[in-house]
């Protein structure tokens, strides 16, 4: 028996629907965000190890760490669903253009940080388990339902749960909490609002459409360059302290050199160049991306020779 054409449509309908289905449910996890926040954990457990990271650890504490990540920001794209539609950065993600409905990505974000904490506190131990459970609670609920609207320091403010992932690797190798993975968290914490503030300039017609008090929209894009200009000062000083603490050598100061290098420049020529509002912000927002993986490259490699051939 031959299937009738409307038959075929629907079923051709029905199979991109579905295929479309798995990539929403992937946007939902910001997965270019968790695997950044993955590589940042890594880094805490490599330099947590004297030698080869433990298994259990590796294995299960990036999994349960990454599947963590894939929940805050789900739970974020459900908290923000309202805002997202405002904004033409965020307008056509799953929840607002309705391909996915509240309740679906609800559920799904619950999985995601159930199944984390399932995964963690029985492989890993409870310490890193109850701080990644801390880090979801403290963006996807504090940040974003609180602190985003409350000051325009949100970002400042709400960048320790950013800054966590480090602490979090380091925690699942030693079941503790290091100096060493602390001076990781203060890095990642200082280069956050660089980083965000060049996006919320580029974005900040957006940000005072949604009501956002970001710096640009409260305080004027001026005021921020010279705050983005103080963060990278701090960030470079910053940087330096895992040498100065004995915890990193020669390589990562070669390395970390020529990164603060370049982020210096892009913050003096944000402050000397205002009227560059179209390009310089993004340049600069995406040089930050680039910045914190090579700076923990680095961090990586320097540990590396350490480990295999000594200093």
């Amino acid at each position: 028996m031959s299937m009738q054409p409307e038959n075929v449509s629907l079923g051709i309908e029905r199979r991109v629907r579905a295929s479309g289905r798995w990539r929403d449910y992937l946007e939902l996890t910001k997965p270019k965000v968790s695997l950044l926040i993955v590589f940042t954990a890594l880094v805490g457990m490599v330099l947590a190890s004297k030698g080869v990271v433990p298994l259990s650890a590796l294995v299960f504490g990036t999994l349960g760490i990454g599947l963590a990540a894939g929940s805050a920001a789900a739970f974020n794209h459900v908290l923000d669903r309202r805002i997202d539609e405002r904004m033409a950065r965020t307008r056509l993600r799953p929840v607002p253009t309705g391909h996915l409905r509240k309740h679906q990505a609800s559920v799904f974000a619950a999985a995601l940080g159930v199944s984390s904490m399932a995964i963690l506190w029985p492989t890993v131990g409870p310490l890193a388990a109850l701080l990644t459970l801390a880090s979801v609670i403290g963006y996807a609920v504090v940040y974003t339902l609180w602190l985003k609207h409350a000051t325009p320091q949100n970002i400042v403010i709400g960048g320790a749960a950013g800054a966590a992932p480090p602490v979090l690797g380091w925690a699942a190798v030693t079941n503790s909490i290091d100096p060493h993975a602390l001076l990781l968290f203060l890095i990642i914490f200082t280069w956050t609002p660089p980083h965000f503030w060049s996006l919320a300039i580029a974005r900040r017609q957006e940000y005072a459409q949604a009501n956002i008090p970001m710096l640009p929209v409260t305080h004027g894009v001026a005021f921020t360059y010279r705050q983005i200009l103080f963060y990278t000062i701090l960030l470079v000083l910053t940087t330096l302290l895992p040498v100065a603490a004995g915890m990193s050598g020669l390589v990562y100061l070669a390395a970390v050199l020529v990164l603060n290098a370049r982020f210096l420049h892009y913050a003096l020529a944000l402050d000397r160049d205002p009227a560059r509002l179209s390009d310089l912000p993004m340049r600069t927002f995406r040089y930050s991306i680039k910045y914190l993986m090579w700076l923990f490259a680095a961090l990586i490699c320097d540990h590396w020779l350490y480990c295999v051939i000594g200093r």
